[in-house]
């Protein structure tokens, strides 16, 4: 039965159903990407677009359990920093990636993601599979 974790990038695509035929049996999504669902609501542009993001959030808080960030994370996170650093490329710019990858690489899962050049150069230690 294959696992994942789910970036932000593919909840926010759910309803695709090119995206949901590429998932795994069993998925999982993080704190952070519930963190960054809710501050969706509060960014948009329209009220309706509002509405929207806060739907998507309700229902990722009534479908999953999230994956907390824990100490084995913040770990991860170090190893994710040292690999992203090494590849050439700022550990800076996308914080939140490299905090739902480090979840996937503490919870050995794959991680899942609608744009895997985000996670360039943490190949040796997680999985990122492209949606």
């Amino acid at each position: 039965m294959s696992q994942g974790l789910l970036d932000t990038s593919v909840v926010i695509d759910w309803d695709d159903p090119a995206v949901t035929s590429s998932l795994p049996d069993n998925v999982a999504v993080c704190a952070v990407t519930v963190a960054e669902l809710a501050a969706g609501p509060h960014l948009a542009s329209t009220g309706t677009e509002s509405a929207r993001r806060q739907a998507r959030l309700q229902q990722v808080e009534a479908t999953f359990e999230p994956l907390p960030f824990d100490v084995l994370a913040a770990r991860s996170y170090g190893q994710i920093v040292a690999a992203v650093v090494e590849s050439g490329r700022s550990h800076r710019r996308r914080v939140a990636d490299l905090l739902i990858a480090a979840t996937a690489h503490a919870n050995g899962l794959a991680l899942y993601t609608r744009n895997p050049d985000d996670f360039a150069g943490l190949g040796a230690l997680i999985d990122v599979i492209g949606v």
